[in-house]
């Protein structure tokens, strides 16, 4: 029996080292391929009322740590805000006929093309109309009125007519001169404030809203920054000033207010009305502002009316 036994044993250990050389020699099985998914088309939707079709962006897939899958959804496709919507600016309004104050007052133009026109009521007081066109309707103001191609930037309304023609009008209607702002003492060269002076000027704008013909005082133009509320001191009659041509000595002097500055809101040695109160022209404190809701469209021509307020009546 023992010898029956030791002759098996050698057979069962050949057997086992077959074994053990079969499994050494054979090579793993590599791991399964994950097999990856197609993304599924973007699909569309129809809203509840069969309108508008709402289009899903597919999801996309994202190979994991390991070999496995997850599932994203798409980056939604960014879309830029829309620009503001900038309303186009309304067609400037056509100028009047020019008013008259009384059915009886006349009418004389003072020049040819009629932009200046010298009014005479039945009781003999006159007034001027000038024809005018709304240049700016927003922002700071240093002027009400200047002559066409000169300081647009900063005036409410532009004129062909030469400031020369409107000083002369203006006291042939019995308005008196004055004299302009004052900074310096002329004799003592220190500086010296001294507002404009002369006839107070009521100034008033004709024109049309909504079709029908408006009067208007300029001060419902001008917004008072300090208060907000529209502007209250009153014009008067500086007169600018006649300075004559270094370059030409021989020829007339310079009116000074041709040169833009024909209706001030802030204080100007060259300004043929002026505000009688301190209103400094410096950009970071100036006063006044357009009160844009009040002015026609850009372009829109209106009358400007100058009227003496201290004349007496013949």
């Amino acid at each position: 029996m023992n010898k029956t036994i030791l002759c098996i044993i050698p057979l069962l250990l050949a057997v086992v080292s077959c074994q053990s050389d079969s499994a050494s020699s054979a090579k793993p099985a590599p791991p399964p391929v994950a097999q990856k998914p197609v993304p599924a088309p973007a699909k569309s939707f129809a809203d509840a009322g069969g309108g508008t079709k709402i289009t899903v962006p597919p999801a996309k897939t994202v190979e994991a740590i390991g070999g496995g899958v997850r599932v994203e959804p798409m980056d939604p496709e960014v879309i830029p805000p829309a620009p503001p919507e900038v309303k186009p600016e309304p067609p400037p309004l056509p100028l009047p006929a020019a008013p008259k104050v009384d059915a009886m007052s006349t009418h004389t133009a003072l020049l040819p093309d009629e932009t200046l026109i010298l009014e005479t009521k039945p009781d003999g007081s006159k007034r001027l109309l000038v024809q005018c066109e709304v240049c700016l309707r927003e922002g700071p103001l240093e002027l009400f009125l200047c002559k066409t191609q000169s300081k647009e930037h900063e005036s409410v309304l532009r004129t062909a007519v030469e400031a020369k023609f409107l000083h002369a009008a203006l006291e042939s209607c019995g308005a008196k001169p004055g004299a302009p702002v004052q900074f310096v003492n002329p004799k003592t060269e220190q500086p010296e404030y001294k507002s404009a002076s002369g006839s107070k000027i009521a100034v008033s704008v004709y024109f049309t809203r909504d079709g029908k013909p408006v009067t208007e005082r300029a001060q419902e133009w001008i917004e008072d920054i300090r208060t907000k509320k529209p502007m209250e001191a009153e014009f008067v009659f500086a007169g600018s000033r006649l300075v004559a041509n270094s370059d030409k000595p021989n020829e007339p002097k310079v009116y000074t207010a041709d040169l833009g500055d024909v209706i001030s809101v802030s204080n100007k040695r060259d300004s043929m009305l002026d505000l009688p109160i301190r209103s400094t022209d410096a950009d970071v404190d100036l006063l006044f502002a357009v009160r844009t809701e009040k002015v026609p469209p850009l372009g829109s021509k209106v009358w400007m009316i100058l009227e003496p307020m201290d004349v007496k009546k013949k």
